[in-house]
């Protein structure tokens, strides 16, 4: 199947969040099609993942900046540097992410920090990009990097799933804006990965379980399915079909049209209409 566009030989992808897992894997892809990179994290690992996808790469063509991405003056710095260097961006992949959170009561730090990386730093690299890349007049794609924690919200960890909601939100009404601009050839894509063994995910397991895909296989599939033109691309994983998923995405939004309590998924006088439901 032929690329999205934008993903092509000589072009530009910036991407925070780079340094390991879906971001890193991401780079090493655009690399082997030939694209310039510019890596973007706050990690100490940056330098080796630079170093890692330039090895895919002519040295030159893969720049990495230390950007902390809740800080809008990062973000238009990366920005600036990678127009400075490559005069041009044609990807912007925002997947900059951590999993700490909080419940709606509980952890006012945590929902502090995570609403400020997931959610503001998505936020700032859409703001500092997207006229930019317009005004280029080229084919390009912004990829935002969003969560089923963020459609169907089980409990556990509200702040986190907020933040995903947000995205999922945001990057919507970005698409909208943009079919909706004369000339605009720019795309948007919310990628929402199942289970994915990466940094945030793995914990203290050294293996990668049986039910998780790797963040290679993540990054197949999205550039098959934004190549198919796709807004949602909704990973399934090893445990859990796209059937399945369409199922839990249904079941979640039918809570409002039925009226029935919130997360009812995880409500114990619907446990077993929903366990029917999921074999239907």
């Amino acid at each position: 199947m032929p690329l999205h566009p934008a993903i092509s030989s000589g072009n530009v992808a910036v991407i925070t969040g780079g340094a390991s897992g879906i971001g890193l894997a991401a780079a090493r892809r655009f690399a082997s099609a030939g694209m310039k990179v510019c890596l973007a994290d706050v990690s100490d690992r940056l330098e080796a993942a630079r170093a890692e996808v330039a090895a895919l790469s002519r040295d030159a063509d893969v720049i990495a900046l230390r950007t902390d991405v809740s800080r809008m003056d990062d973000v238009q710095r990366l920005r600036d540097t990678a127009y400075d260097t490559f005069g041009a961006v044609h990807v912007l992949m925002n997947n900059a992410g951590i999993g700490a959170g909080g419940g709606p009561f509980t952890d006012y730090a945590g929902w502090q920090q995570v609403l400020a990386v997931n959610l503001w730093g998505v936020i700032n690299g859409v703001q500092a990009f997207t006229p930019a890349m317009i005004a280029q007049g080229t084919a390009g794609a912004i990829v935002n990097t969003g969560s089923k924690q963020g459609i169907t919200c089980p409990p556990g960890n509200t702040a986190y799933n907020v933040t995903k909601a947000g995205i999922k939100v945001l990057t919507e009404g970005l698409q909208h804006e943009l079919r909706n601009t004369p000339g605009c050839r720019i795309s948007a894509h919310l990628l929402v990965p199942g289970f994915t063994f990466t940094g945030i995910t793995k914990g203290n397991r050294a293996e990668k379980p049986p039910g998780a895909w790797t963040a290679d296989q993540v990054v197949d599939y999205a550039m098959d399915a934004m190549a198919a033109g796709d807004f949602y691309v909704i990973c399934p994983d090893n445990d859990v079909s796209s059937d399945m998923d369409r199922k839990r995405i249904r079941w979640s939004a039918d809570d409002i049209v039925r009226n029935r309590p919130p997360l009812s998924r995880w409500h114990p006088d619907y446990k077993s209409k929903f366990e029917a439901f999921k074999l239907d």
